[in-house]
């Protein structure tokens, strides 16, 4: 059977947007079925109309499907995407987390296989502290956090193990090649631990 991947992710201006696209190309190269999901957009509308990049992506992910509690439960690995807001993850992937009680008190997340990234507008603007954020989400649910670390070359040269990230500068540059051959990967290794964790189950 295929791993059942759910890549649910907030993206603004689209850098975010594009590192998802990157984990789901990765995973769905290791033969995962994917949902490919946004959470619900909770800014103004006159804030997303101030900034072209904001309102530009809009309408590119138009048509992704917004996120729903039953992607995590149908998911046997989740993967979560966000910009960083000062250090943590941002309020609209925040919200859909808040969400998530009556699962996590029945305990239907545990053991889910969890990965995250992330991206910035400028360097050292909290990449590692808003995926370990999202970690202590994992924590409380009891799932299985998976990290790239640095187990595979590209590793080395996109410099994260926590998960894949990228300074945009504001939106006005697009992740490069390291980047998004560091988000196939982080795709790939989390389908292959998540095959490799349902197989033992049925031992």
């Amino acid at each position: 059977m295929a791993v059942k991947l759910a890549v649910i992710y907030y993206s603004a201006t689209g850098t975010t947007y594009r590192l998802a696209r990157g984990i789901e190309e990765g995973a769905e190269q290791s033969g995962a079925e994917v949902r490919f999901r946004k959470v619900q957009e909770l800014a103004p509308e006159d804030a997303i109309a101030s900034n072209p990049l904001w309102a530009g992506h809009r309408q590119e992910a138009r048509d992704v499907e917004e996120a729903s509690l039953d992607d995590l439960v149908w998911a046997d690995a989740i993967v979560f995407g966000t910009p960083t807001r000062y250090g943590l993850p941002t309020a609209q992937l925040k919200q859909f987390i808040d969400r998530t009680g009556p699962l996590w008190t029945q305990g239907q997340l545990v053991n889910k296989i969890v990965s995250s990234f992330t991206s910035t507008a400028t360097p050292h603007g909290g990449q590692e502290t808003t995926i370990v954020a999202l970690n202590n989400t994992f924590y409380h649910w009891g799932a299985i956090i998976v990290a790239p670390g640095y187990i595979d070359p590209i590793q080395f040269q996109a410099g994260n193990p926590y998960g894949v990230s990228f300074t945009s500068n504001n939106g006005q540059l697009k992740p490069d090649d390291v980047a998004m051959a560091a988000a196939k990967f982080q795709g790939r290794r989390v389908v292959a631990v998540t095959a490799q964790f349902l197989a033992g189950q049925k031992q």
